[in-house]
């Protein structure tokens, strides 16, 4: 239930509602409650084939390509300060790193 509210609460509150969701059939995402979820919201679970190097490299890439912003981000310590003066710090940063996220393109998917 935990996941499924951290879901709620920071995916299709902020990114919508997704037409699919791709798993490794980790029990998570396979439980009553994310059935009964995925049958509320008309989301589309699908899996993954297990230990599919297509698949793993695809996934691999966009956590790498995640951590690597959030890493950048991080360098700058506490508070970060344009030299126009505007200040950001670890509370208003993550929305503008998950902008930056979500409309990168991404080699891996080519989007």
């Amino acid at each position: 239930m935990d996941t499924a509210l951290l879901f709620w609460n920071n995916i299709i509150s902020t990114c919508g509602v997704p037409e699919i969701i791709i798993s490794d059939r980790d029990p998570k995402f396979t439980s009553e409650v994310w059935i009964n979820l995925y049958d509320i919201l008309g989301t589309k679970l699908a899996f993954s084939t297990a230990y599919n190097p297509q698949t793993d490299g695809l996934a691999e890439s966009m956590i790498q390509k995640g951590e690597d912003i959030l890493r950048r981000v991080c360098s700058y310590g506490m508070e970060y300060k344009y030299h126009e003066g505007y200040t950001h710090d670890l509370v208003t940063l993550p929305p503008a790193v998950q902008l930056a996220y979500n409309t990168s393109q991404n080699s891996a998917t080519g989007k």
